[in-house]
């Protein structure tokens, strides 16, 4: 008696030859590729962002302190006035052409624009986006995915540089979702890529190409990294030193001195001690020190958000001018830019090796 020959890695349909009739029928089989991105509220008014923040800031990843203490400081005081504050500085910056952030849009096209340039190696490579929080889910997005015929899954959280409130509340979440199914895909993830020679490279020419276009140039310029509680830190979260070598490969490459480009760390909360040097001092003190001319770039972030159009481009820019600032710049996250998308696409193709063909 003869028997079917296994599938191989790359092999996208079953043998169905000895299919008994009464065999479910399944879907041609594909693969995955689920980008990931921090979140978005769906709207600026209070209960959207309270929503969003409810979850966002409930995650044990996010915030490491004593659960039942910082649950209630949550529910009675800072879901009361931050949304208030959050919803303005989203305002800011919201996609009126769309009615959604800028983050929920570039995200997408960054899907959009993988999908296309991944085509060429078959229709059984299927490729969509999702939100840690808020939607779409993550959760929702492995269903669609598995409805396709997704029995294998790459994901992958768009974050350059590895720590535990970031990449590991993604992965976290995706594996909840897999404690649902009956039927698990097989699942690889995506390893932090902040020394990856293209994306450093994508970073450098992100650089050159926009300062190209001004008519003055810097003095200096700061990579600014979402900051993290230093005790995060201490307790063995690699970040900090994944961003100090993301600034030092990039200072490298444009064969720049320390003093040229320089490492802060922005978007601190709370009382406690966060990552330092902080951007915002930096900022204030540069301006004091006498820099009239400063561009800051924002490499841990693959998308640009409140976090870099607000704070750095709007509250950043407020400080450096109002302490005797004269010319600045913020240079655009890689987005989905050509440059950027190389940078994605490198990656991905990286990972599914033995996957695809």
């Amino acid at each position: 008696m003869s028997h079917p020959t296994p599938t191989s890695p790359t092999q996208t349909s079953y043998d169905r030859r000895f299919w008994p009739d009464d065999h479910p029928v399944l879907p041609e089989r594909k693969i995955g590729v689920l980008i990931m991105n921090l979140g978005t509220p769906d709207a600026t008014d209070y209960w959207s962002m309270r929503r969003y923040l409810k979850e966002f800031l409930s995650d044990r990843r996010v915030i490491e302190a004593n659960p039942i203490f910082w649950q209630i400081l949550l529910n009675t005081v800072i879901l009361t006035t931050r949304p208030f504050r959050s919803g303005k500085a989203y305002d800011l910056i919201w996609n009126r052409e769309k009615d959604e952030s800028p983050l929920r849009t570039i995200t997408r096209n960054q899907s959009d624009k993988l999908a296309a340039a991944m085509a060429a190696l078959g229709d059984h490579l299927v490729v969509d986006w999702a939100m840690r929080y808020g939607q779409p889910s993550v959760a929702s997005v492995m269903a669609k995915l598995q409805a396709q015929g997704c029995d294998r899954l790459l994901l992958f959280p768009l974050y350059p540089q590895y720590s535990a409130p970031t990449m590991a509340t993604a992965y976290d979440k995706a594996f909840d979702a897999l404690k649902t199914m009956r039927w698990q895909p097989a699942v690889r993830t995506i390893p932090p890529y902040h020394e990856h020679p293209v994306y450093i490279g994508a970073l450098a020419e992100s650089i050159r190409t926009h300062l190209a276009a001004l008519d003055w140039q810097p003095e200096v310029v700061l990579t600014s990294f979402h900051g993290l509680p230093r005790k995060y830190l201490e307790k063995g979260d690699p970040y900090h030193c994944q961003c100090a070598k993301t600034a030092r490969l990039l200072r490298a490459k444009l064969n720049w001195s320390e003093d040229q480009m320089r490492l802060t760390f922005q978007s601190r909360f709370g009382p406690d001690e966060w990552l330092q040097p902080y951007t915002d001092k930096t900022v204030e003190a540069l301006a004091k020190q006498g820099v009239r001319k400063l561009a800051i770039i924002t490499p841990g972030f693959s998308a640009d958000c409140v976090e870099t159009l607000e704070e750095i481009n709007g509250e950043a820019q407020e400080i450096f001018l109002e302490h005797g600032g004269e010319h600045f710049t913020f240079i655009p996250c890689l987005n989905d830019s050509q440059e950027g998308m190389k940078v994605i696409q490198a990656v991905v193709k990286n990972e599914l090796k033995g996957w695809i063909g």
